[in-house]
């Protein structure tokens, strides 16, 4: 059955999603290239002199509201082409393209100049175009393939045949297309790390350009104002940067001997290309550190943000920031427990796929990602696990001003999963889906060197990309076996580039030992809660389903245990938070994550249908359940030496 939201009614306008894309790196320059675009698909790569017709960008051509409604294969090429103009006003302005994410392999031509190919259907990427634009019209062209789920590249739950819980594979543009201009020396990238136990906040900026630096250094500023929300924002601070020129050498990045023995996997070369290394004029970066004055904490039910604004030069970017702190504590029982600014703080929890029936991947607007955050915010809950795909900036931005956790998922990648060994082995025995080292690359479809090579390249980005947001609060790797391997190596990695969140290493079912947390999926077998070396944590249970009768995108529904009512359904889900969730918070329980938010595809077992215009269960009881969770989970202390 054909559904779509009501956010899909309010695209009267061009271009969808106007909003400025990328928050935590703002400038006045923004010039958004969404809207309709010319496309084709071809069964080779020689470039098309004509076009099939109109294609809506940033939606999927697999979705409804992109015009198509095609299905991108393996062995075909999906073709975009648009007009622009040059924005340029200052003759030494560099121009950047600017593209959210295109799945999977991208091919950027500018006046039938190949300008890059970029392989990833989740991260950001952009191309300085300046050499190339002419007066007047240019022609852009985008070349996609996308080869799915028949190889080894990230994927997430997108499948070609899909069914049951794994859902249309999509390809092509699917987040925004922009162009900025940035004066020839500019700011690529801001690292900000808060300390709470110091007050103060650390500032890492990456600069690109080939300006003189001591013409350079007495022009940068920082102000740090309350944040937005404030109803009597002011300056807090606003001070001269003291820069010193820091240049980036080979040295500077972490070479195998850093953190892997001889035999290990990885090497500098598996995810450093030459590429990487940049000139002395092209590349430095610097860093400094501020204490403020007073210090308001980031939590879910304050959501404070700070204010900045960052000059360099000729450049000034916008960003914010907030004082939270994630860690792990012993309890007054001796019991490790989940760290919000070194309380103890219970993550209560649903598992959100980020899928709409008329767009996929793609939110079709601002207004449908702030829906869903507040809707889940209203029924108590304070966390959100994002399950096998990265979002838009401004879906975590919305959840860093808003208030809501996040656990973030890396992309799974790997081979053909074997489900006998991934799903119905661990449901069935879940003790001994531990005893299986992950090395075991065969069973876990991870003979691929390459898809390796992609995945740590992959958790690099990833982490630069969400670094910034506040509301991320754990690393999860690896879901139940999904193209995971050697997990205790991939732990230290990604140790090394963010330490300031917990990881759960191994989500579900193949716990290596290590990580954070202790991480189960409960669906079928008993729930018991016992304390570990590990903060124990619930991170998928649940799953029930109610068919709503035409809210349902399919015939064939797939789920758990299966209710004919709201009251049933809300019934069960009550029953085993007061029976289970509630007794095991004592025991040493520090989040819970239900699955999930909403019904995707045949997937019937969300708290609201799949296009988001029935809730399926009763919201008083729901909202009085969350609040008892909470209040027997604040009889926690922090351990008193």
């Amino acid at each position: 059955m054909s559904l779509k939201t009501k956010f899909s009614d309010l695209l009267t306008s061009m271009p969808p999603l106007p909003e400025y894309p990328r928050p935590l790196l703002k400038r006045s320059s923004y010039y958004n290239l969404n809207g309709y675009w010319d496309y084709a698909i071809t069964k080779n790569n020689k470039m098309p002199s004509t076009y099939d017709g109109k294609i809506l960008v940033p939606f999927s051509p697999e979705s409804s509201l992109s015009g198509v409604n095609k299905q991108l294969k393996p062995t075909e090429f999906l073709w975009y082409h648009r007009v622009l103009h040059n924005p340029r006003v200052n003759k030494n302005d560099r121009v950047l393209l600017q593209f959210g994410a295109v799945d999977q392999t991208a091919d950027i031509y500018v006046n039938d100049c190949h300008l890059l190919s970029h392989q990833g259907g989740y991260l950001p990427f952009s191309i300085d175009i300046t050499d190339q634009l002419i007066t007047g019209e240019n022609s852009l062209v985008v070349m996609v393939t996308d080869v799915s789920d028949t190889s080894y590249h990230a994927r997430g739950k997108q499948k070609l045949e899909c069914s049951g819980m794994f859902y249309t594979a999509q390809s092509g543009i699917w987040q925004t297309v922009f162009m900025e201009c940035v004066p020839s020396t500019y700011i690529k990238n801001l690292k900000i790390t808060p300390d709470i136990d110091t007050n103060s906040v650390s500032f890492e900026l990456t600069i690109v350009g080939s300006d003189d630096f001591s013409n350079m250094k007495d022009k940068n500023t920082i102000a740090i104002s309350k944040g937005s929300a404030n109803p009597n924002k002011g300056n807090l601070i606003k001070k001269e940067i003291q820069i010193e020129e820091d240049v980036l050498i080979e040295e500077d990045f972490l070479t195998k001997e850093d953190f892997l023995t001889k035999e290990d996997f990885l090497t500098k070369e598996d995810f450093l290309t030459k590429e990487d290394f940049l000139t002395k004029e092209d590349f430095f970066h610097t860093s400094f550190t501020i204490t403020l004055p007073e210090v308001h904490y980031w939590s879910p039910e304050n959501p404070y943000l700070y204010d900045i604004s960052i000059t360099y030069g000729n450049d000034v970017v916008e960003s914010y920031f907030a004082m939270r702190k994630i860690s792990i504590g012993m309890d007054q029982n001796n019991i490790l427990r989940l760290f919000l600014n070194n309380k103890p703080y219970f993550h209560n929890g649903l598992l959100d796929q980020g899928y709409w029936p008329e767009s996929l991947y793609t939110p079709p607007s601002d207004e449908a990602m702030i829906y869903d955050i507040t809707m889940i915010k209203d029924l108590g809950f304070n966390m959100l696990r994002k399950h096998a795909k990265l979002e838009p900036s401004r879906w975590y931005y919305h959840c860093d001003r808003l208030g809501v956790l996040v656990w973030q998922d890396f992309v799974n990648g790997g081979s053909s999963y074997r489900s006998w060994f991934v799903t119905i082995f661990p449901t069935i025995f879940p003790r001994f889906a531990t005893l299986i080292k992950d090395n075991s690359y065969r069973l876990f479809s991870r003979t691929d060197e390459p898809g390796k090579e992609d995945y740590l390249s992959d958790m690099k980005c990833t982490v630069e990309y969400l670094y910034n947001h506040p509301s991320i609060v754990l690393w999860v790797p690896f879901n139940e076996g999904w193209g995971q391997f050697d997990s205790i190596k991939i732990t230290e990695y990604l140790k090394t580039l963010d330490n300031t969140r917990l990881i759960d290493s191994a989500s579900g079912w193949f716990d290596q030992g290590c990580g954070d947390v202790r991480s189960l999926h409960i669906y079928f077998t008993p729930m018991r809660f016992r304390p570990r070396n590990r903060a124990l944590v619930l991170s998928e249970f649940g799953g029930y389903t109610l068919r709503i009768k035409s809210h349902t995108y399919s015939e064939t529904t797939y789920g758990y245990r299966h209710y004919k009512t709201k009251q049933a359904l809300t019934d069960a889900i009550v029953s085993v938070y007061e029976k289970k969730i509630f007794p095991g918070i004592e025991k040493g329980l520090c989040a819970t994550v239900y699955t999930q938010l909403s019904d995707i595809e045949e997937e019937i077992n969300g708290l609201i249908t799949y296009d988001r215009k029935v809730l399926k269960i009763e919201k008083k009881r729901i909202q009085e359940m969350n609040h008892l969770c909470m209040r027997e989970a604040s009889k926690m202390r922090k351990l008193q030496k």
